[in-house]
């Protein structure tokens, strides 16, 4: 690939731009609000005025917060001359949505891989991300070099659409697990038990995910008082949630866990705590 444009600039994208800028690739960006824009540009990357600029690199990474943002850049893209062009999807999107944009890519003349990745900004500046790709293997073969340079590990796992299935079912037990953590919590609640000793215990057991092993110290001065801004929010945790749901109610399975602590993060959204780290959900329904 001699030039990578990426749609996005939040947190993840402007992300993806440093690690690629630092293993030698020529990035462009673009996003709907330009001076969200300003970390990548410093870090190295050209800015792209509009997509049709955008359009001229060789491959486009896309990474935006839901379908509607996605399908927004799809539009001005293939507004554009896409043939021989290769459109990588890191969003984390409905499989139907993925499949959908597949469709229009391809029609245009370009491969489309969806790719959302498991992990967040430090493992995505260290090259340490989570792949997880749907795509034909003729667009895989292309997109692979790029996204190894983003992941440690990437998983072709088949068409389009499959990679954004898997990225639900990793991010659903996380979702849960938060409101799961507040009730093993409550439990000991009455013996006294410092948070964090409770905290360190569970994240140094067999009941201890990555994300407490890595972020424990987050977690107990969290359930200390202090929300702590997320890499992966509540908003984010609960629109994923809201996702596996559909997608679950779409195959005719009911998940009655999530449905409950869907409630929970409605609950915690309406509090204000959208921004704020995944722990906070914890601390949330703690309180009396």
């Amino acid at each position: 690939m001699t030039t990578i444009g990426i749609a996005g600039t939040g947190r993840m994208g402007t992300a993806f731009a440093r690690r690629l800028i630092e293993t030698g690739h020529d990035v462009t960006v673009w996003n709907r609000t330009a001076d969200r824009t300003a970390a990548a540009t410093e870090a190295g990357a050209h800015l792209a005025p509009d997509l049709a600029a955008l359009a001229r690199c060789d491959a486009i990474l896309i990474s935006l917060t839901d379908a509607a943002a996605v399908n927004a850049v799809a539009d001005g893209l293939l507004a554009t001359d896409m043939r021989g062009k290769l459109v990588i999807d890191l969003s984390t999107l409905l499989p139907e949505d993925a499949r959908d944009l597949a469709a229009r890519f391809l029609a245009a003349g370009a491969d489309f891989v969806d790719c959302p990745v498991g992990g967040t900004v430090a493992p995505a500046l260290k090259g340490q991300l989570l792949g997880m790709a749907g795509g034909t293997e003729t667009a895989f073969a292309r997109a692979k070099p790029l996204l190894d340079q983003l992941c440690r590990r990437v998983e072709h796992l088949g068409p389009a659409g499959s990679g954004a299935a898997m990225k639900l079912a990793v991010n659903l037990p996380l979702a849960v697990y938060w409101q799961t953590l507040a009730e093993a919590l409550a439990m000991i609640e009455a013996e006294g038990i410092a948070a964090d000793t409770a905290i360190s215990l569970i994240a140094d057991s067999s009941g201890g995910p990555t994300v407490l092993k890595n972020r424990a110290q987050v977690v107990i001065d969290t359930l200390q008082g202090a929300d702590q801004p997320g890499t992966f929010d509540i908003a984010g945790l609960a629109k994923d949630l809201d996702l596996a749901l559909q997608r679950a109610s779409a195959s005719g399975r009911q998940l009655p866990l999530s449905e409950d602590a869907r409630k929970s993060y409605a609950a915690a959204l309406s509090a204000g705590l959208g921004g704020f780290d995944g722990a906070s959900l914890t601390r949330h329904l703690l309180k009396p």
